[in-house]
């Protein structure tokens, strides 16, 4: 019980920046605009300079083991079919419907939230492993739902939908951050002080920022529609996902940090592209945008509960 206390104490912090993010645009009546330049610069400045700034030292980063990834989106496979089945039996969904439904129980804010909680709860050392998933995080899960979809509308998938997927992938300025400082991190040249400094200060500010940009985001979204689909995402994505990949990690024998690392993620709150998905196919948006909102409280106890069993 000390441990779990311990945990929602690291983990309240940050919660309460989501909190203020979204209290400041129900309660000051900010326009949705303020919201969106904030998430633009967070994405396209802020975080991608912190985690260049970080993979720039490649060289004297902690080893990664990558069976991480096998553990991870092996176990977001088995619960996007899981999801599937849920959301045919128990609601009825048409195949489309059944894969956003999905993909609300495997697709975690692993970005906004998943960063900066890593860096509190499980120190920088856990950084290199965060990113790691981030680098094939939107082009594996965009790239099985844009198969789960093309096959319920025409039965097949194209190789054409895979290469827009792969270059919108490697155009994301998070991705790019984080490869091309690798790249310069195996050069072994240090940075000059002239960038060091400038991109320091940014990767402080990276992390609240992109907290509070996500609070601001939510107040977007509503808690009441579609509740009872709202629901069962939550539970898939909070409870049947990290478990799944927990197992997974404990049947790899993988190294305490990445089981850690793993377990995190996918105990995360569900991410906002599976809104602008399900915007895109008409289908569920209203239970999607509550699951956003729910998924979010909830984690504030769950994600500290499920680090506190992984032994994080």
């Amino acid at each position: 019980m000390e441990t779990f206390v311990s945990h929602v104490g690291l983990a309240a912090p940050l919660f309460v920046l989501v909190l203020a993010g979204y209290l400041l645009m129900r309660g000051c009546g900010w326009p949705p605009s303020m919201s969106e330049n904030l998430s633009r610069f967070v994405f396209s400045v802020a975080l991608p300079a912190m985690l260049f700034r970080m993979m720039s030292d490649f060289s004297k980063l902690p080893p990664v083991d990558a069976r991480l990834l096998i553990a991870f989106f092996g176990g977001c496979l088995i619960v996007f079919v899981i999801g599937r089945l849920v959301a045919w039996r128990l609601f009825a969904l048409d195949g489309v419907g059944q894969s956003v439904f999905a993909l609300g129980g495997v697709f975690s804010n692993n970005v906004l939230l998943g960063l900066p909680l890593a860096k509190v709860a499980l120190g920088e050392a856990a950084v290199p492993s965060v990113a790691l998933v981030l680098v094939f995080n939107a082009l594996i899960l965009w790239t099985l739902l844009s198969v789960s979809i093309e096959w319920a509308q025409h039965g097949s998938f194209s190789l054409h939908g895979f290469a827009k997927t792969a270059r919108g992938v490697l155009t994301n300025p998070i991705v790019a951050g984080i490869l091309s400082g690798a790249l310069f991190g195996l050069t072994g040249w240090p940075l000059p002080t002239l960038l060091a400094q400038p991109l320091a200060m940014l990767a402080q500010a990276a992390a609240p920022l992109a907290l509070i940009a996500l609070g601001m985001g939510l107040a977007e979204y509503g808690v009441r529609a579609g509740w009872q689909i709202s629901v069962a995402i939550c539970c898939l994505k909070l409870i049947v996902q990290p478990l799944v990949v927990w197992s997974l990690a404990l049947l790899m024998g993988l190294p305490a940090m990445e089981t850690q690392v793993v377990v995190l993620l996918a105990s995360l709150a569900v991410g906002a592209n599976v809104y602008l998905m399900s915007r895109q196919f008409k289908t569920l948006a209203g239970p999607v945008a509550s699951s956003l909102v729910l998924s979010t409280a909830l984690a504030a106890l769950s994600t500290p509960l499920l680090m506190t069993l992984t032994g994080s």
